[in-house]
């Protein structure tokens, strides 16, 4: 139960902070968001409040913004069409009902002749006594068909209507606002568990390691590993990780005087690529400060960034294969052993995935947020946008090719776990 409560908690935060970056900036972009919705499928709680329905949905693997014009939503009123309309007191329609289902006693009946409800926001066609009437339609007039209502989006509500750096702006604040909960995240771990000073001091040597046959002891402080100087544990394991089965000449500090060692890093198992360790352990002094702390989360955000790259680069160079590549089921087991670590240690972990997600979703491909922002820089450059159903079909090709990754990684996750 406390694998379920830490993973629905992380994933959760994940995906409203990602949706919350969508939403945020669609609405300062006038754009009429119609829901904001954390998973997928069947809804389970829904609340509508002001336009926006808020939903909780069955299954967890992510969320979305939906926003007006973005699904082909809006309504269009063919001439033949037989309507209702409810007026407000200006005489504007709030209420156009079509296909009715239930009786209103002031409904104004209607045959469409022409209308409008983008731009010019009008219905103009024959009532009941065969006169031809024309009718405004109040902006924010519900569509109702079937007892289902809709808010009316007029095209200046619309997100195809926006600029193209609003529109790429809402799509970039999703992955954007995954590193500022990353910042938060390793901020607010500064905050309560203290900022490492980061000197590379050795804590603890790994007995039968490299390490220990070379001669390093516990405390000694590493100050240059060949010629390149040692200023923090970050240098160290740098040059470490950078130098499996290469002789690597230490110069540390025991007892006030210096010591020189050769050192040669083993190669890691388990371990993307070829990655060298030592076998040391390091725990780091701590220091309680409020503006070292942001300084420290900015630092933090920055490193796995940094490191998320590097790994992405590896994949891409073919480095390691495919099956290193968690989905939902690998991170959920992964979580499961973090968790037994602490509440910092699963904030750290927290941090990594939102970083993670952020830098995934920027990925120039097909479905992703940043498939969408190459479409947005071509309308840039071209000066027009492209066709939107050609568009539509790459995101959809992409979703497919999505699909199918997800399914032969977590059947890998699967196989490495159960079996």
């Amino acid at each position: 139960m406390e694998t379920v409560i830490a993973f629905a908690l992380i994933f959760g935060s994940l995906v409203f902070f990602h949706e919350l970056g969508h939403f945020i900036f669609a609405k300062r972009a006038g754009i009429l968001v119609r829901e904001f919705a954390i998973g997928f499928g069947p809804k389970i709680l829904g609340i509508m409040k002001g336009e926006t329905l808020y939903t909780i949905r069955l299954l967890p693997f992510g969320g979305y913004v939906r926003m007006a014009g973005e699904d082909f939503d809006t309504v269009r009123l063919q001439p033949g069409h037989r309507v209702g309309l409810l007026l407000n007191e200006d005489g504007e329609a709030e209420r156009v009902i079509l296909n009715q289902k239930k009786e209103y006693p002031d409904v104004l009946l209607m045959e469409v002749e022409e209308a409008d409800l983008e731009k010019e926001l009008f219905v103009r066609g024959y009532d009941e006594d065969e006169r031809m009437i024309s009718v405004k339609i109040a902006r924010n007039a519900v569509i109702e068909e079937n007892g289902a209502e809709t808010q009316l989006a007029p095209y200046d509500r619309q997100f195809g209507s926006k600029s193209v750096a609003q529109r790429f702006m809402t799509i970039f604040a999703g992955p954007f606002f995954n590193f500022i909960l990353a910042f938060l995240i390793f901020t607010a771990l500064g905050l309560f568990q203290g900022v490492p000073t980061y000197e590379p001091i050795i804590s603890e040597v790994t007995e039968e390691s490299p390490a220990e046959a070379a001669g390093l002891e516990d405390g000694d402080l590493v100050v240059e590993i060949g010629s390149e100087e040692i200023a923090s544990w970050q240098d160290l394991v740098g040059v470490v990780q950078a130098n499996p089965g290469n002789p690597l000449e230490f110069t540390v500090v025991r007892d006030g005087e210096e010591v020189d060692l050769t050192i040669t890093p083993e190669l890691a198992e388990n371990a993307p690529g070829e990655t060298g360790v030592i076998g040391v352990m390091y725990k780091s002094p701590v220091e309680k400060d409020i503006l070292g702390s942001v300084v420290y989360g900015a630092e933090q955000t920055v490193f796995w960034f940094k490191e998320i790259l590097r790994l992405l680069g590896m994949l891409v160079t073919g480095q390691f294969t495919i099956d290193a590549l968690s989905g939902p089921v690998g991170i959920y087991k992964t979580t499961e052993e973090v968790v037994q670590y602490g509440i910092f240690t699963l904030m750290t972990w927290g941090g990594m995935l939102s970083i993670n997600l952020g830098i995934m979703n920027l990925l120039p491909l097909p479905a992703l947020d940043g498939g969408r922002l190459v479409f947005f820089i071509i309308e840039a450059l071209r000066g027009k946008p492209v066709d939107r159903q050609k568009e539509g079909m790459v995101h959809f090709v992409g979703i497919m090719l999505l699909m199918l990754l997800m399914i032969i990684v977590t059947w890998n996750d699967i196989q490495r776990f159960f079996f």
